[in-house]
């Protein structure tokens, strides 16, 4: 049995390909392990706010001398690293935006980078902490970006796979629905998205 963590990133609601395509590996994976627990968090409704000085400088104070007002600041933080390190498996809804990840996911990534909990430095350089995780991530876009022309504005699948590895996720899969809006490839691309999702 798995506790599964859904981060969804997309603005466009129950007409999300990411959305239907994070749903659908979730499934598959509540599928090969029964009993599985999901827990969803839509980004976009909760509003992470972007780091401020304040909240940055509280990452960096020792935590026995907070005050409550720096504990208070780092809640959210808190809260969402937490979360992250009680799951086995996460699902990842990302739809390129403008060649990138939206701002809501970019909040996230911020909030649970924290030095000493989620990464450190050792004598060969940095140490990501949240080990033994798997990273599922749903990716869907407009045009095709998996390869040919389109690929070396893919900012979205290098980014994630470079920086939740840098945090000690390293097994790291992507399914892509692409070329949704491409005539002759979108008229089955979210058929071929779903049908390309192994759970290993």
């Amino acid at each position: 049995m798995k506790h599964i963590l859904h981060l969804k990133s997309s603005i466009q609601g129950k007409d999300s390909y990411s959305i239907k395509l994070g749903h659908a590996v979730v499934e598959k994976i509540q599928g090969k392990y029964p009993g599985s627990t999901v827990e969803e968090l839509n980004l976009v409704d909760i509003d992470i706010p972007h780091l401020n000085p304040a909240v940055l400088r509280a990452f960096f104070i020792p935590k026995d001398q907070l005050t409550d007002e720096e504990k208070e600041s780092i809640r959210l933080s808190d809260e969402l690293v937490k979360q992250l390190f009680a799951a086995d498996i996460i699902v990842v809804g990302a739809p390129l935006i403008n060649f990138t990840i939206h701002s809501a996911l970019k909040a996230w990534i911020d909030h649970i980078t924290r030095a000493g909990i989620t990464f450190g430095y050792g004598e060969n350089g940095p140490v990501g902490k949240v080990t033994g995780k798997k990273v599922y991530v749903a990716m869907s876009s407009g045009g095709v970006f998996s390869e040919g022309p389109g690929k070396a504005n893919d900012f979205v699948a290098p980014y994630l796979k470079a920086f939740l590895g840098f945090l000690g996720m390293t097994d790291f899969t992507v399914f892509r629905a692409e070329g949704l809006k491409v005539p002759g490839v979108k008229e089955h691309a979210m058929e071929k998205a779903l049908d390309s999702i192994t759970i290993d």
